[in-house]
């Protein structure tokens, strides 16, 4: 079976066991290590305005996709992208952090161990949540200008659980929609035995 079509039948769980595939750790560190810098390269891009902030929200997928080939793969890269940023872009460092790169480690966990709907949807929900208070009110950091100012008031510990449990269930969605459409277009573990 090739390397590719075993990282996708390893991630290919669908609420199940996964399959346990055990890969050696030169594979490991080369995966991590790629989604590390493609999530640090995605992240850097919110020094441009504008299109630049959608880009850099996209540094959640290669955290979550670390992070369901194994838990110790995903913390790694959260770590080597945070490392990366503070070479690339150390004013992104603190927003991926606490945000970005906490929601994909939180989602992949989840979607690793756990599985289950509302599970699936808080758990992710409520650690960005506590990241993005983390940023206002520990660190003092500004983020999403004038959307969460620094002042803390009733409406922003209203909107920032909501904003998040919003984000969330879009990542959540949008990874399912995805893993159907690989799931499709990956032969299954018969036929990958069988070549």
């Amino acid at each position: 079976m090739s390397g590719m079509k075993r990282i996708f039948y390893a991630l290919n769980n669908d609420g199940k066991k996964a399959a346990q595939v055990h890969y050696p750790k030169t594979v490991t560190v080369i995966i991590g290590s790629l989604l590390g810098a493609i999530a640090a390269l995605l992240q850097s891009a919110g020094l441009f305005a504008g299109i630049g902030y959608a880009v850099s929200m996209f540094s959640t997928a290669p955290i979550l996709l670390a992070t369901m080939f194994s838990l110790r793969t995903g913390f790694l890269t959260y770590i080597l992208t945070g490392l990366l940023l503070v070479i690339l872009q150390p004013t992104e460092v603190l927003i991926f952090l606490f945000t970005t790169g906490l929601l994909g480690v939180s989602l992949g966990m989840t979607l690793k161990r756990i599985n289950k709907a509302l599970f699936l949807l808080f758990f992710p929900s409520a650690i960005l949540s506590i990241g993005i208070f983390l940023l206002l009110y520990v660190f003092r950091y500004p983020i999403s200008g004038w959307v969460f100012s620094l002042n803390m008031n009733m409406s922003i510990i209203l909107l920032v659980p909501v904003f998040s449990l919003l984000y969330s269930w879009i990542w959540v969605t949008g990874y399912k929609k995805v893993l159907k459409r690989v799931k499709r277009s990956i032969p299954t573990r018969t036929a990958i035995d069988e070549k």
